[in-house]
């Protein structure tokens, strides 16, 4: 039985960073590089997934989720649906209301009905985004302000529609180099005042505006292929990061973070992190946002 099921609390979330409570994640149970849709997976297609070792890596970070008081709830897996680990990517928590995204890649599509029949036996009322190209890949929610990468998968009038549905937030749109597939694997925001950056992958009248508002701390290009960017913070200043990317690791560090290392490097080579491996339904914060 889901937290949500035995509580009158609602989905909410204001940040990427306040307590996490509950997220829904889903096995690798069938995942593979059927179609190469992103940089990552051209260099994995003809290596391959070991599905074994992605399924022992995936339930060790649920373990790991548990330990840290996160409640997870797993949608079925599905043959169908090669990238269904990627929970992110449909949908997303921004205040009291879950939005469920339209999937702009074929291979995907499908997926959101799994997530909207779980909501519907929960009894959980949520915004369908139909008709819109957007991914939670691409979405970064920081209080009052969404930022909303401009992608191979979501295009400006999905961001446009977003801003009027939202009239009392800021939706601020992040143009960024494409094949980096989603906003969240070249920059994530960690506090209220830092933000994870790949420098290469933005103009530099992008960079100016991100980092008159946040303190940039910069990914290297090895890093950022191995998802640097692409952690996730459980709260009380706890990220879990790959082992592998050291250099963001002892950075986050020396800034006082907590960082919990789980090695998810096969679920990676599909080109995700745990950012992309997560969908929060409920974190701690100001309700009355």
């Amino acid at each position: 039985m889901s937290f949500l099921s035995k509580s009158p609390e609602k989905p909410f979330a204001r940040s990427e960073y306040d307590v996490l409570r509950q997220v829904i994640l889903c096995k690798p149970e069938y995942m593979t590089i059927r179609d190469v849709i992103n940089e990552t997976q051209k260099k994995f297609k003809d290596e391959g997934i070991h599905i074994e070792l992605a399924m022992a890596q995936h339930k060790k970070f649920i373990q790991t989720l548990k330990d840290h008081d996160v409640d997870v709830i797993l949608l079925p897996s599905l043959k169908m649906f090669p990238e269904q680990v990627f929970t992110r990517d449909i949908g997303f928590t921004l205040g009291h209301i879950l939005f469920v995204a339209e999937m702009a890649n074929k291979l995907r599509q499908g997926e959101e009905e799994v997530l909207k029949g779980w909501l519907e036996r929960e009894d959980i009322s949520y915004f369908n985004l139909r008709g819109d190209e957007i991914e939670g890949g691409d979405v970064i929610v920081n209080g009052e302000t969404i930022y909303v990468g401009l992608s191979a998968r979501t295009n400006q009038k999905a961001i446009d529609h977003l801003q009027s549905i939202l009239p009392h937030y800021e939706v601020v749109t992040v143009p960024f180099t494409e094949k980096y597939l989603h906003l969240d694997c070249v920059f994530n925001i960690i506090s209220p005042t830092e933000a994870l950056f790949y420098p290469n992958a933005f103009t530099q009248k992008e960079t100016e505006i991100l980092a008159s508002r946040f303190e940039l701390i910069e990914v290297s290009e090895e890093e950022q292929f191995t998802l640097g960017t692409n952690v996730l913070s459980i709260g009380n200043k706890k990220i879990f990061s790959l082992p592998v990317n050291t250099n963001v690791n002892q950075e986050l560090r020396n800034r006082g973070y907590e960082i919990i290392e789980v090695d998810i490097t096969e679920i990676i080579k599909s080109g995700g992190s745990f950012r992309c491996c997560t969908l929060p339904v409920l974190r701690d914060g100001d309700n009355h946002l």
